[in-house]
């Protein structure tokens, strides 16, 4: 079968998060084990598989996600990454379900050739800082919140963009306070420059010390960031070594997240 390697959130190949895509056979889903196994084979942050659904279901496509070592419950960059592959080999035209365990996901193709995913936003709920979070990140948060389980993140809001961007966090340490990991994140220091927030995403957890950009990480600073900034309609910027930016737009308990997506690597996996 045909796999593919999609830099998410990008323009352009080498940025942006990139993700394994397989387009199975309308049979289902291979034993869990194939999967897992091959998710560590491409070791991206996640792989994607899907599998077209009978006419008449409540999805046109089945979606699940891997890390090199877990299974997740909700990825954006890889259903970003799964709707691109879709559209540009003709697999499926227009607006597309997915079903998911997170639900039913909607991506959303656009004119300018972005394509908008419609997430569930996360509950937000403050939480006092766990003590040693701020050692093992190497900051002191002005707030924390937790992100629900369905993202099982705590967010943690840092004083400048300056101190996101200069973290180097105790990884090994900071796997202990939280599910999955920690989204750090403050307010953009010059919001002329294209982008409202900046922030850093550790998950040490599921494999991945640090992601590249995360969407699902973006439905909680949109609420986050949309309620201090006054505005439903933001731009994130995820400044990992590859960055790359998210556009948000909050509709209450849902949360549109909106990028584009480039194929890097096309080939045939045989095993």
């Amino acid at each position: 079968m045909r796999i593919r390697i999609v830099d998410a959130f990008a323009d352009r190949p080498f940025t942006g998060n990139p993700a394994g895509v397989l387009l199975l056979e309308e049979s289902g889903f291979p034993e869990d084990a194939w999967l897992q196994n091959v998710a560590m084979e491409v070791n991206h942050a996640e792989t994607a598989f899907a599998h077209p659904l009978p006419e008449g279901s409540e999805a046109d496509w089945a979606l699940r996600w891997f890390t090199p070592v877990t299974e997740v419950a909700m990825c954006g960059h890889a259903t970003l990454a799964t709707a691109h592959v879709l559209h540009s080999t003709g697999a499926h035209e227009g607006l597309v379900r997915f079903a998911t365990l997170s639900g039913v996901l909607v991506a959303t193709p656009r004119e300018d050739g972005s394509i908008t995913l419609d997430f569930p936003t996360a509950p937000l709920t403050p939480v006092t800082a766990p003590d040693g979070v701020a050692e093992a990140l190497g900051a002191e948060p002005l707030a924390v919140l937790d992100t629900g389980p369905n993202i099982g993140d705590l967010l943690l809001e840092l004083p400048d963009e300056k101190t996101v961007l200069g973290l180097r966090p105790d990884l090994k340490s900071l796997g202990a306070y939280s599910q999955r990991g920690i989204i750090a994140t403050a307010r953009a220091e010059d919001p002329t420059r294209g982008y409202d927030f900046v922030s850093r995403c550790f998950f040490p957890n599921v494999g991945i010390d640090e992601d590249p950009v995360t969407g699902s990480a973006h439905t909680a600073l949109a609420p986050f960031w949309s309620e201090r900034l006054g505005r439903a309609e933001l731009t994130g910027l995820q400044a990992s070594r590859r960055s790359g930016r998210v556009r948000t737009e909050l509709r209450g308990d849902r949360t549109l997240l909106t990028g584009r997506a480039v194929t890097a690597i096309e080939g045939e996996l045989i095993a």
